[in-house]
């Protein structure tokens, strides 16, 4: 990964990350975290703002995106207990709400803004190099960011926009794992094969595509449409891995939280489709994704989940595409390395083209909103303090329909950590 990893799956998603468990013996306990603080100069609603999209006005936040507490424990050598809890946006409490969608009205919400999660739970059963079993609450490995989502990992403030738009992130789900690693030399394999809950087509909005689509809710998730995952990836040369991931599920409808709501509509498959890589070496650190969904019949999908209940917790917002798209890639430059001077601070200006549409394509009688369509560049610095701690300055400019509505621009500054605070 070329940063650090923290969690028991990410630990065993690749040989390099991997299977080793090493450098303890019973257990570990760590962590990873960021803050950050942005300087806007538009609204907080694009849709509902003005016809010329987002409204021009000065606007500054500050965050705790996440803080998250992960751990290990080892039964034996091969059966490895994995744990990762999650604080996002400062957790949850009792707060008032104001829905911009709603026409700015306010809602009493049992959160504050953010939530506390279970990121990961999960029993590893370790058998092989080749093959090895993991049961439990796992990390769905579709999208660069989903396999590789601490902090330290991408070069923003923020998680790259594109991805973390049209899919859950960090896309968690409960099911069974295969993984291991093939090949040698220039011919070196690792993969993930998964079977886990799919997504609910009642979550599908909009603005975020299947991003809203990951059960969680309830006490129990539907499994009556199981999705399958694979991903697999190669790292045949020091410092570069390519991968490629895939995810389908036969029928969101099924996973839907009262089953009768789409019967008799047909079928609604998901199929996303994920290409990515990343190369580090002394000099250059460089990044690039690629996300493709699509779901069949959005269309009828979209007819139904505009009249859910306004009681419901999901957006309703419609219609729902039936292609979704984001792609990107990011470019760093090591002062420390080219100049070859351990004495100069590892100071990492960079540069990042980001693209993603949640309607890319939109079936009939539906029309596609352009305000979707965002195409943007972020440019910045990063000065990594200490190996596990890095100190992140950024601009960010959307272009927003291709131009037809205003841009977008903000500055941020942010501050990320990772690493193991305990082990024995």
């Amino acid at each position: 990964m070329g940063a650090i990893a923290l969690s028991g799956n990410v630990m065993a998603q690749a040989s390099q990350d991997s299977i080793q468990y090493g450098g303890w013996n019973k257990f570990r306990i760590g962590g990873y975290g960021e803050m950050v603080a942005a300087f806007k100069n538009y609204g907080s609603n694009r849709f509902y703002g003005a016809s010329e999209g987002n409204p021009k006005e000065r606007r500054n936040t500050i965050s705790i995106p996440r803080f998250v507490i992960a751990g290990d424990y080892k039964f034996t050598d091969k059966w490895i207990l994995g744990a990762e809890i999650e604080f996002e946006s400062g957790g949850v409490g009792t707060a008032y709400e104001l829905e911009n969608t709603e026409n700015g009205e306010y809602e009493t919400e049992v959160e504050r803004g953010g939530e506390v999660a279970l990121e990961q739970f999960h029993i590893t059963r370790l058998i092989d190099r080749a093959f090895n079993v993991r049961a439990g609450h796992i990390i769905v490995p579709v999208g660069q960011n989903n396999s590789h989502h601490e902090p330290v990992n991408f070069f923003g403030t923020v998680r790259p926009e594109g991805e973390t738009t049209i899919l859950p992130n960090t896309w968690h789900e409960t099911g069974l794992e295969f993984f291991g690693t093939f090949g040698k030399k220039y011919a070196t394999f690792d993969y993930q094969v998964q079977i886990v809950n799919g997504l609910n087509a009642n979550g599908f909005d909009r603005n975020t595509w299947a991003a809203g689509g990951k059960q969680g809710i309830f006490e129990e998730e539907n499994f009556t449409s199981p999705a399958y995952v694979a991903r697999i990836n190669w790292r045949g040369v020091q410092g570069l891995r390519l991968g490629a991931a895939f995810y389908y599920c036969a029928n969101v409808g099924d996973n839907a939280d009262k089953s009768q709501t789409y019967d008799g509509l047909g079928k609604m498959p998901v199929r996303i489709y994920n290409l990515d890589g990343q190369y580090i070496n002394k000099y250059v650190e460089t990044r690039a994704n690629f996300l493709w969904g699509n779901l069949t019949n959005s269309n009828v999908l979209s007819s139904k989940n505009g009249k859910l209940s306004n009681k419901s917790p999901y957006s309703r917002l419609t219609p729902v595409a039936h292609k979704a798209v984001a792609f990107g890639g990011e470019l760093g430059l090591n002062i420390q390395g080219i100049v070859n001077d351990a004495r100069c601070p590892k100071l990492i200006p960079f540069g990042r083209y980001e693209y993603y549409n949640a309607q890319e394509d939109v079936l009939s009688p539906y029309v596609a909103d352009d305000r979707l369509k965002t195409s943007m560049w972020v440019v910045g610095m990063n000065w990594r303090a200490l190996p596990q701690l890095v100190v992140k300055a950024d601009y960010t400019s959307r272009r927003i329909g291709g131009g037809k509505y205003n841009n977008e621009n903000e500055f941020a500054i942010g501050v990320a950590w990772a690493g193991w605070f305990w082990k024995k």
